[in-house]
């Protein structure tokens, strides 16, 4: 026999209570806790066993990925849209995850149904005229869920195209359009028609103030390939970065810059982040971080000053805090600098935010650089640094020194244990602790 119970769901995080409070306990927002009938069975139904299938016996006729045209777009999804993939796009708003939505559907030709819940036709016929003079686009404008699945089903296109997820709604779920029961409904039922029909979804999302996707983090594991487009939103360079792919790596990142024609693609970042006008200033040193498999040369600048007041500063952009406490301890342990009247800046050109240890040396170096007035030209630095003031191995270091050698660096300092690397145009000085590579100084 069916039995009847109410519970309360907030409608920001979709955490359920048994009884109403004024605040939700799991994301602290107040008034968001909606009432909810849940009907539930005492005994369980019967159900007629399905039979599995031999993993042997099924076809491996791999479907070609579908090419967007973006080289930087199909790098970063491992080579192309998998038919009967959902990709969800999500990025801050104003960062121009629908300008790239519409340029990847005007690329197609013809081949992809663009739904919007967010514009009108003719609104979106101004942007594509912008974007692009010829166009070939089929456009629907609709909110209601179940005439999208019903217009996909009847077209049956290569690609859809929904923007945004927050504006579905139907009537089969509760609460309003862009609520955490609406949204995981809508990606529920899109995701079962795709797998159906092999038809390939790009649904975007919003982040939310907390920065989650769409709302709760639950629709990241139930897409098959999560993308973030970052930058900042007044500035020109937009970074989209691949954070989950069940037909790829991860983490891969493709550049773009925000023009008056919309994103044109970026196909030598690192001459644009290392900042080649600056490189003869004390505190500059280039180094190389990995962004998925591509090796990107940064530019890490230092400043130092004397402090005006009794506890130092320490402040970075793009870099770890935490981490620049600790490359402090060891400069001034390890190789004897009064940094305790210094106040200490440290900023990654380009908006980037480096996260792996790699860039260590490269900005202890840039610290005495600043410190004692002094220029590394033409070098790129790399390498870990251990408490004991040594200089650890870091990984793909051939495919860092073959990115420096590209771009036109003489030198390039980094961990011993490589000297065997031979290179015609790049000096290699491998390095075992601190104190050796701020010889180069």
């Amino acid at each position: 026999m069916a039995k009847i119970s109410t519970i309360f769901v907030c409608s920001n995080c979709g955490f359920k209570m048994p009884r109403w409070q004024g605040k939700c306990p799991n994301c602290g927002e107040w008034n968001t806790l909606e009432e909810q009938k849940q009907i539930s069975n005492s005994q369980f139904p019967i159900s007629k066993a399905t039979v599995p299938v031999q993993l042997g016996e099924v076809e491996s006729g791999a479907q070609p990925r579908i090419m967007t045209g973006m080289g930087e777009f199909d790098g970063v999804i491992g080579g192309g849209i998998v038919p009967g993939s959902l990709i969800l796009l999500g990025g801050d708003p104003g960062i121009g995850k629908s300008t790239l939505a519409l340029q990847i559907s005007m690329r197609l030709d013809g081949s992809v149904l663009y739904v919007s819940g967010e514009e009108s036709v003719h609104q979106i016929k101004l942007r594509a005229s912008r974007l692009s003079k010829d166009h070939q686009l089929e456009v629907l404008a609709e909110t209601g869920l179940n005439a999208v699945l019903a217009t996909v089903e009847a077209k049956h296109p290569p690609v859809v195209i929904i923007d945004s997820i927050q504006t579905m709604y139907s009537e089969e779920a509760s609460g309003v359009a862009g609520g955490v029961a609406q949204v995981t409904n809508a990606v529920q039922r899109v995701m079962r028609l795709a797998k159906q029909l092999h038809i390939s979804f790009i649904i975007i999302g919003h982040v939310t103030k907390e920065g989650y996707l769409a709302g709760p983090k639950t629709l990241e594991h139930m897409v098959d390939t999560v993308l973030y487009l970052e930058g900042e939103r007044f500035a020109s360079f937009r970074i989209l970065r691949c954070v989950k792919n069940r037909f790829g790596t991860t983490n891969e990142v493709g550049v773009f810059e925000m023009l008056k024609e919309g994103l044109a693609e970026v196909k030598n970042p690192s001459r644009i982040f290392i900042g080649e006008e600056q490189l003869s200033a004390s505190g500059n040193v280039i180094t190389s971080v990995m962004e998925g498999s591509r090796a990107l040369l940064l530019e890490i600048q230092a400043l130092t000053s004397v402090t005006s007041f009794g506890y130092p500063k320490r402040t970075t952009a793009g870099f770890d805090a935490n981490r620049l406490q600790l490359l402090t301890a060891i400069l001034s342990k390890r190789a004897g600098l009064n940094l305790s009247n210094q106040d200490i800046y440290i900023n990654v050109v380009g908006g980037i935010k480096i996260a792996e240890p790699a860039a260590d040396l490269a900005v202890a170096l840039s610290i005495v650089s600043s410190l004692k007035d002094a220029t590394l030209d033409g070098t790129v630095v790399m390498g870990e640094l251990g408490l004991s003031g040594e200089v650890r191995f870091v990984p793909n270091l051939e495919q860092r020194i073959r990115e420096a050698e590209k771009l036109g660096f003489k030198r390039v300092i980094c961990p011993r244990g490589k000297a065997s690397f031979k290179t015609g145009r790049t000096e290699i000085l491998p390095v075992r602790t601190l104190a050796e590579a701020m010889k180069v100084l």
